[in-house]
């Protein structure tokens, strides 16, 4: 194959920035302004929360989504949860913070020693050679994700030993394996007193000659304008249609397929002049419900009805508008993910008055006839979203 020999051309492409800071200088604060500036919308805005539940502490900015993980801080968890916000149709995800995946509970650096004292014979370098391909696939999750991207990382003093035996600071350091900074577009330092915010990696080359400056959705909104003044990777914004298309789950094992659903979908033809309009109006649909299955028809000389009838006992108070569950199978029908049960969990905190699962569970039993079930994660999408429903209310 000859190689070619092009004109450089900056294209668009989906964001990856960071914000490195210690404890209590503004991390997830900032990095939900950026979000807003970066997509305008609220509700297309996802944080996967490693923090305690701080990142529901600013709930009163608007209505972004929320997945809380906890310990084991594992890659493969945090690909999960980023997986579910891709398939959730989200345009910005934060993850609030990747230092977890390094260095918490769960995480490379405590499976690396695991590793080492129980397959590589207390070799904890050897041990690497199995942590660092998982390590690996998180990052790749994050760059390739057809997402924006912001990642939060803690920050702590960085030291070194002088030649007269003498331990000196020499700034901060981030608590992530080294090189994370590379797959950034935009890497911000905050510092905890004022914080301000200073560029230590800058693609775009807005932010290494500036002063010190706190962080709004302007900063946001700066940095899109920036990315939108590239010129149209038609590569990636067809991948970022197909993998709508993915979620959307329609038909598009062949190009003829793919162009229907495009057309069915969105009534656009699918033609590169025309990406980034399909792009934008599958990212604004959400996946159609299943069909609920056709009524069994009963057995001959059998008395049993065509369409059963509703429990009874799943009535809580025919006053109260909404409150009649659905009839569900759980063992065939789909489970609630983690974007509904992060909610759940959420407003049952507030209706329940607990953050106890169990407690909650009980709550779904006496309120709403729920039973079967042990934990919240038992529920199906049917159960969840009805009952997301009522609680809002």
């Amino acid at each position: 194959m000859t190689m070619q020999i092009r004109r450089a051309e900056r294209k668009q492409a989906k964001l990856r920035i960071g914000i490195s800071a210690p404890s209590g200088a503004g991390k997830t604060y900032s990095a939900l302004l950026l979000a807003y500036g970066i997509t305008s919308d609220w509700e297309k805005i996802a944080l996967i929360d490693t923090e305690n539940g701080s990142g529901e502490l600013y709930s009163n900015l608007g209505e972004y989504n929320v997945i809380t993980l906890s310990a084991p801080f594992a890659p493969e968890r945090y690909i999960e949860a980023i997986k579910a916000c891709e398939d959730a149709g989200m345009e910005v995800i934060i993850v609030d913070s990747v230092s977890h995946e390094w260095d918490g509970k769960g995480g490379c650096l405590e499976t690396n020693e695991l590793l080492a004292q129980t397959k590589f014979k207390g070799n904890s370098w050897a041990a690497w050679s199995a942590t660092t391909p998982k390590h690996r696939k998180f990052i790749e999750a994050i760059v390739t994700s057809p997402a924006h991207m912001i990642t939060t990382a803690r920050s702590k003093t960085d030291t070194i030993q002088t030649e007269d035996k003498k331990i000196k600071k020499v700034g901060t350091k981030e608590i992530q394996r080294e090189g994370f900074e590379y797959e950034l577009t935009v890497n911000f330092n905050i510092d905890r007193d004022g914080h301000f915010a200073m560029a230590s990696k800058d693609r775009t080359s807005m932010f290494i000659d500036v002063d010190p400056f706190v962080i709004t959705v302007e900063t946001g909104k700066k940095i899109k304008q920036w990315n939108e003044n590239g010129s149209l990777d038609y590569v990636a914004v067809k991948g970022e249609i197909m993998s709508q298309l993915k979620r959307l789950n329609a038909k598009r094992a062949t190009a003829e397929e793919a162009k229907q659903s495009v057309k069915d979908l969105t009534g656009i033809e699918l033609k590169e002049e025309n990406y980034q309009a399909i792009a934008t109006a599958l990212k604004n649909q959400q996946p159609a419900k299943p069909a609920d299955p056709a009524p069994k028809a009963p057995a001959e000389n059998s008395a049993e009805p065509l369409i059963p009838e509703q429990p009874a006992d799943k009535v809580v108070d025919d006053k109260l508008p909404g409150l009649k569950m659905p009839v569900v199978n759980r063992a065939t029908d789909p489970k609630a993910g983690p974007m509904r049960l992060a909610t759940l969990k959420s407003l049952l905190e507030i209706a329940a008055e607990t953050s106890d699962p169990v407690r909650q569970v009980s709550f779904l039993g006496f309120m709403y006839g729920i039973e079967g079930i042990t934990k919240l994660d038992e529920l199906t999408v049917a159960e969840a979203d009805h009952l997301i429903q009522v609680l809002k209310k």
